[in-house]
């Protein structure tokens, strides 16, 4: 007797398949060019893990080793520098995080962080926020902000 395996079988397993080779490809091809930034003063060792990384953006883990605040900015979703930021260094999708984020927010269990409209605003923010992370370009570095290197 045939196995009789239904369409939408065969279209997640494309789907799924397709998003792992564009996600490896990108990250692959591309030079980082963008890094993980963090106000001057924060108490952070580097290089910072990419889950630990991944574990501040998504907002589940919320204060630095001292107990201080972790104050989170980002770029909107359609920002081309915060799909760079989710692929080559969280090596996440922007809509993953977007969900990470809304599942928070709407459950009451925590808020989605603070989205700016440039990387101006993102450098100003995070050079004048105690405990604040962020991510700029990688030519672009205030002194008052420090980079983080990701392992």
């Amino acid at each position: 007797m045939p196995k009789i395996i239904s369409c939408y079988t065969y279209r997640f397993r494309n789907m799924a398949l397709l998003s792992l080779i564009l996600l490896f490809s990108g990250s692959m091809m591309a030079e980082e060019n963008v890094v993980a930034v963090v106000h001057y003063g924060t108490p952070v060792t580097t290089p910072i893990s990419r889950i630990r990384l991944s574990s501040i953006f998504s907002m589940r883990l919320t204060t630095w080793s001292d107990g201080s605040a972790i104050k989170v900015f980002v770029l909107p979703d359609d920002n081309p520098l915060n799909s760079s930021f989710c692929k080559q260094i969280l090596k996440l999708f922007p809509h993953q995080l977007r969900y990470a984020w809304d599942r928070l927010v709407y459950s009451g269990t925590g808020q989605a962080p603070v989205i700016l409209s440039s990387t101006q605003e993102m450098e100003n923010k995070i050079a004048n926020t105690p405990g604040a992370i962020g991510y700029l370009p990688k030519e672009k570095k205030d002194d008052n902000v420090a980079i983080l290197l990701v392992e």
